[in-house]
């Protein structure tokens, strides 16, 4: 392959960027490294350049919320005929992000489509309204995977992978790549005994949107103050229900035990979780959970929820964290974390043991081989480049593919 282009709403510069917007961008600097071009096609927002070079990756910035999806496809149209801000464009692959919306840029991109989707978004799309929400899930659910039928899909975790054959998408055609993760910054040392707060603590690291339902967090420390004196929660994160979180701690009557951080550096985000006991992701829905990858490179166990998917394969329930069926169990969870050092510091250990497995050098090498091998015209399936990927059960039941080993791609 020669170059690459990849499509999202946002990239990770945007005020609303995330973990989907970062794998995509670690994936295009693996990318950029073995000698591949590798163009982002992505939204504007205010003070972002038009146009700009981050880690190899050229990023193309326009339209918003909603007009990027159309702008972008009238970019890759322009630039193929030799004009506009993609001009000269030629791409030997294409990842087209779903996030929730695929951009459709089979119609136009003249190059083999490989569709991204970090998870279903069935859960969350009540919180766009009832029309939009209904419309949203019928494009994703049923008008994408018709469109795409006959296009490679790549996913970030076995669940999700699940999720993706049950919408109806062939299961020989779903790879799963899982995230990697930054080694940690050299002025932070790992989180140990000599790191963690004399007094209990919580943390939560998260976009501060409803899905994330970082209330429920908010609610089992409420609950638990009482009985673990100086308990507190760090929120680690942005976003735009930060005042709704502020204004529900303080009808918690938690205020004074709560800090919100909001968005900050590297280096602080990983002195912030090094002195945590106990991570809490209470979220909605997850395609992988990369927070949880993070918490545990400092030996901090995770309690999540198993209705999440995604955390089904970041978190192994009762050996790096614990997973949960409701609030009231997160809180017991918390709870139990809390009060047994041994448990929490076994749990945490073994969470650092498998974070080590993970690195972004490793994803974007398995997604240049889902690439290399859609641009050759076959399909690839299962587990790509894990470590473990030999020893995991593969639920959309093709096992881990290797290179050349992918179904021939049906002609159109």
């Amino acid at each position: 392959m020669r170059e690459v282009l990849l499509l999202c709403w946002r990239d990770t510069g945007h005020p609303q960027g995330g973990g989907s917007e970062r794998y995509l961008e670690q994936v295009g600097t693996g990318l950029a490294a073995r000698g591949i071009k590798v163009t982002l096609r992505t939204a504007g927002y205010p003070g972002a350049p038009r146009e700009e070079f981050v880690d190899g990756i050229r990023i193309s910035r326009g339209g918003g919320r909603f007009t990027v999806y159309p702008r972008a496809l009238a970019a890759i149209t322009a630039g193929r005929l030799g004009f506009g801000p993609l001009r000269g464009i030629a791409p030997d692959a294409v990842i087209d992000t779903q996030n929730g919306i695929p951009f459709f840029a089979r119609a136009v991109a003249g190059a083999p489509i490989t569709v991204l989707v970090h998870h279903c978004h069935r859960e969350q799309w009540p919180v766009a309204g009832r029309l939009v929400g209904r419309i949203g899930w019928w494009v994703e659910s049923v008008l994408s995977p018709r469109v795409h039928r006959r296009n490679q899909y790549l996913t970030v975790s076995l669940p999700s992978a699940e999720e993706l054959t049950a919408l109806g998408v062939d299961r020989e055609r779903v790879a799963v790549v899982r995230n990697g993760a930054d080694e940690l910054p050299a002025a932070v040392p790992a989180g140990d005994e000599a790191t963690r707060t004399t007094h209990p603590s919580v943390c939560v690291l998260s976009r501060l949107v409803p899905h994330k339902q970082i209330e429920d967090a908010l609610s089992a420390v409420a609950a638990l103050r009482g009985r673990t004196p100086g308990l507190h929660l760090d929120v680690i994160g942005g976003g735009w229900w930060e005042e709704n979180l502020r204004e529900r701690a303080r009808e918690l009557g938690i205020a004074d035990a709560v800090t919100f951080h909001g968005h900050v550096p590297e280096d602080r985000k990983h002195q912030l979780l090094s002195r945590a006991w106990v991570h809490v992701m209470p979220s909605r829905k997850e395609g992988w959970g990369l927070a949880v990858i993070e918490a545990a490179q400092h030996g901090v166990p995770t309690v999540g929820y198993r209705s999440s998917r995604g955390l089904t394969d970041s978190v192994v329930d009762g050996v790096t964290g614990l997973l949960v069926d409701d609030a009231a169990q997160l809180t017991i969870a918390v709870s139990e974390l809390l009060d047994a050092a041994e448990l929490r510091g076994d749990l945490g250990e073994k969470a650092r043991m498998r974070a080590s497995e993970f690195s972004w050098t490793q994803t974007a090498a398995g997604v240049h081989t889902v690439l290399a091998e859609s641009a050759s015209g076959r399909y690839v399936s299962g587990l790509i480049g894990a470590p473990d990927a030999a020893a995991v059960s593969d639920p959309v039941g093709a096992g881990p593919a290797a290179v050349g080993q992918g179904a021939e791609r049906a002609t159109a």
